[in-house]
């Protein structure tokens, strides 16, 4: 199909989807599409999927349309779930350069001299379902992403909570939280410019949680909610996301993490692949950006493109993340793409999207598979999905096809107008 025939059927999709996406959900059959589920079933083709009320009901070959609903001839293309935009800022963030846009940092101790580690902070708290990020994701296939805390000067190596968002337009995050903690290069300001200190502080924070160091002790790092926040995680409990480059910090990370038996990934992992067997025998899922292949700093000497394909040969879980910048988050299949050029099987890219982030973040009964029972969270592509020369033709959300606009797409089709007299930049007046 040439990109004359693939802009006539996005647009029509999208004179479709606005008036649809507001409506409930409705019923809809996807026929004939080469079904990519992202679970043990793998890829179907030639099949058919089935949405009601939301869900997904069947997968199968020559289903029947119930009476009224939506029938979409996908014609052998790519349907997959939505994908995962990685670990972002979307909604927390407009233009970084403006600091009134940019909410996914605390930095409360900027102003004094002692540390303030603030396990509490949770940025989904400040998240906006009408950033106009979001449909720019959206309408390339991005579904959900996983809203990051950073640090920021005056904050701590400990940054803070976040949760995972729909791009559906609602306000609250589904599943459990997460607690992100930054190590390595990046952390030295916050941490008396030394990497031993990170393992210093991180012990006495769990000290104090569990009630080791008294509360009110002069040397105390958290408040009374800090401590209970941060109780959620140990022993087995939320997940806590590293963001972590340099093999030997993981290293300590997978020694100090299996003392105190928390339940860890990595997030940037640029030399993981050096230590693969440990983080499989260790069951860390690994977040990498597979872009990553040069010596940019001391942290990642030893980055290389096969990062991704080395660490899932070894058994570890891999997902992709551009590395927080809400803007680049529709860029991640890019990234997904370049691994499986560098070695990684195409089921394990598309997972990468889908199962693995899911699985790992707790949301997996929600999103990242196509099953029965799961969220109708569903693209139709073009082509291959971890192709950028291929387009999301179709997104929909619980069943209900979205919007294919955003901003960008607006200002396109707003300056390519035809020319009616006016300057470029005015639209004819409506009749």
């Amino acid at each position: 199909m040439n990109r004359a025939a693939v802009r006539r059927r996005v647009l029509a999709a999208a004179l479709l989807a606005a008036a649809s996406f507001a409506a409930p959900a409705q019923n809809l059959l996807i026929r004939n599409a080469t079904v990519h589920t992202a679970t043990a079933q793998g890829s179907l083709e030639h099949a058919d999927v089935l949405v009601s009320g939301g869900v997904v009901r069947a997968i199968g070959k020559r289903l029947s349309a119930p009476a009224g609903a939506q029938v979409v001839e996908a014609e052998g293309r790519p349907l997959t779930p939505t994908l995962f935009g990685g670990i972002t800022e979307l909604g927390l963030e407009e233009v970084s350069g403006e600091k009134s846009t940019v909410d996914q940092t605390v930095a409360l101790g900027a102003d004094t001299k002692e540390m303030t580690v603030r396990p509490e902070f949770d940025v989904t708290l400040a998240y906006n379902p009408d950033s106009v990020l979001i449909p720019v994701a959206r309408i390339e296939g991005i579904g959900w992403t996983l809203l990051g805390a950073g640090t920021a000067a005056g904050g701590s190596i400990v940054a803070g909570q976040g949760g995972v968002e729909r791009l559906d337009g609602g306000p609250d995050p589904i599943g459990p939280r997460a607690l992100f903690v930054r190590l390595g290069k990046d952390s030295l300001g916050l941490s008396g410019s030394s990497r031993a200190a990170q393992w210093m502080i991180l012990d006495q924070l769990i000290d104090e949680a569990r009630g080791r160091l008294p509360s009110g002790h002069h040397a105390a790092l958290l408040t009374p909610a800090g401590r209970q926040a941060l109780l959620k995680y140990l022993d087995g409990g939320g997940r806590i996301v590293f963001g972590v480059d340099r093999a030997a910090d993981i290293r300590q990370l997978l020694r100090w993490s299996s003392r105190h038996k928390l339940r860890i990934a990595i997030a940037g992992g640029a030399e993981a692949w050096r230590l693969a067997p440990q983080l499989a025998a260790a069951q860390v899922p690994v977040f990498v950006n597979p872009l990553s292949n040069l010596p940019s700093d001391f942290d990642q000497v030893g980055a290389s493109l096969e990062n991704a394909a080395r660490l899932r040969a070894a058994g570890v879980a891999v997902g992709f993340s551009e590395g927080g910048a809400a803007h680049n988050a529709r860029k991640v299949r890019q990234l997904a793409g370049n691994a499986v050029a560098a070695g990684l099987p195409w089921a394990d890219g598309l997972a990468g999207l889908t199962r693995v982030p899911a699985d790992t973040f707790g949301v997996a009964g929600d999103v990242g598979s196509i099953a029965p029972g799961k969220r109708a969270d569903l693209v139709l592509w073009s082509g291959d999905p971890l192709d950028v020369a291929h387009v999301a033709l179709q997104v929909w959300m619980d069943g209900r096809a979205i919007p294919m606009r955003s901003r960008q797409t607006e200002l396109r089709d707003r300056y390519l107008r035809a020319d009616n007299g006016l300057p470029r930049a005015y639209p004819a007046p409506a009749r």
